[in-house]
């Protein structure tokens, strides 16, 4: 298997559909949820890894236990818009470590970023911080969140890919 040329089958799917709900569990019981035994069970993740479908596992943390947070969207538009505008911009902003998502998008702006920051006078010095490395930003809007009442932290694989069998 190598990424982005193998064929995963159903099996597959329900592997990676079961590791993004529960990481941490063994491999037994993930043989048992997906209907093998350990062992080719444990060769499919492995092919599954180095394959880079499976690009990392991680501990999803509940912030509101930590502290306080604010989530802010923010739209941006750049000034210019050549490939060198892009890099310099997406370069100055992978240095941000409030910044957690960063989407190139179509419509009516150029990047939607989401931020994480302690509260909104937090958010106010990271951007005024980035403004004054001046990234190119003709203009900015910024979207506090109030509530998250849907947050799916995994993809429903088996709606989204269909496997040869299916």
């Amino acid at each position: 298997m190598s990424a982005g040329s193998a064929r995963i089958d159903r099996i597959d799917l329900n592997i990676l559909a079961q590791l993004q709900r529960q990481g941490r569990m063994t491999n037994v019981d993930l043989a048992a949820a997906v209907g093998l035994s350990p062992s080719p069970c444990l060769q499919r993740t492995r092919r599954l890894e180095e394959a880079g479908y499976i690009t990392a596992y991680c501990a999803l943390l509940d912030l509101a236990r930590l502290g306080e947070t604010v989530t802010v969207f923010t739209e941006v538009t750049l000034t210019d818009h050549r490939r060198e505008d892009f890099r310099r911009f997406e370069a100055l902003l992978a240095a941000q470590d409030e910044l957690v998502e960063c989407h190139l998008v179509s419509g009516g702006y150029d990047y939607l970023l989401k931020f994480i920051t302690r509260g909104v006078a937090h958010y106010q010095t990271v951007i005024e911080g980035l403004l004054e490395r001046e990234p190119g930003i003709a203009k900015y809007f910024s979207y506090i969140v109030i509530k998250s009442p849907i947050i799916r932290r995994h993809l429903p694989l088996a709606r989204l890919f269909r496997t040869a069998k299916d």
